[in-house]
């Protein structure tokens, strides 16, 4: 696929493309992220024409979460920077990415992400009905308010894909050690009115992020 690198906003933008996609799929990226993206992008293998934009995150804590939250692990608090990061992908990035790839109006959109950046999926979808489908891979669902909040906000997305590693919630901190409880829970609850899948990987928290967000993504290609 061809690869663009460009700064949008001061943010940059990393997006994979050949010719005209049937579908979209965009995921905020940390340092780490960004270094797997030709492992994850090769892992994809789907049938469907797609482009995939990834974006930088340089605060991952308050760039990517709901509300403001005292710090799980560290000293790094939660900031609630969700709403600013949305706007950026909804009124800067995706008229750009509808410019540079001509992209039909039908084209579904999606959006996903490893760990926090799987919540902020999950959370945008509660405020948009833009996204067609959200792939949250191993997601913070363990952040504080997040149940409750989902029940009031109901995810507007069709196609959800949940996973997690059959050891995070062996996690010490106890709140991380709730991620399995919260995620059953999520799944049971969307399973009423969405199209979802919960797939439990091997390992903990820090294995294979780039395979897991690779499924996630190839399982909506499958899907939309």
């Amino acid at each position: 696929m061809e690869r663009q690198d460009f700064l949008l906003d001061g943010r940059a933008v990393r997006l994979y493309a050949d010719g005209t996609p049937e579908l979209l799929f965009l995921q905020p990226v940390d340092a780490h992220d960004e270094a797997l993206l030709e492992r994850q992008l090769a892992a994809m293998d789907s049938s469907r024409s797609f482009a995939l934009a990834a974006f930088a995150v340089k605060d991952w804590n308050r760039e990517l979460s709901p509300w403001e939250a005292p710090p799980v692990f560290g000293k790094v608090p939660f900031g609630g920077g969700a709403a600013e990061t949305l706007r950026f992908v909804t009124q800067r990035l995706l008229p750009e990415l509808k410019t540079r790839l001509s992209l039909p109006e039908d084209a579904p959109l999606c959006l996903g992400g490893y760990s926090l950046a799987g919540l902020f999926a999950l959370w945008s979808a509660t405020q948009t009905p833009l996204f067609a489908g959200v792939a949250a891979a191993s997601p913070s669902v363990w952040f504080p308010g997040w149940l409750d909040f989902v029940k009031a906000q109901p995810v507007r997305a069709n196609c959800v894909y949940l996973s997690l590693g059959d050891r995070e919630e062996r996690a010490k901190n106890p709140l991380m050690a709730s991620v399995g409880d919260c995620i059953r829970e999520l799944y049971a609850l969307l399973r009423e009115e969405h199209t979802v899948t919960l797939e439990w990987n091997p390992g903990n928290h820090f294995q294979d992020s780039e395979l897991r967000t690779a499924r996630a993504l190839r399982w909506l290609a499958g899907q939309l």
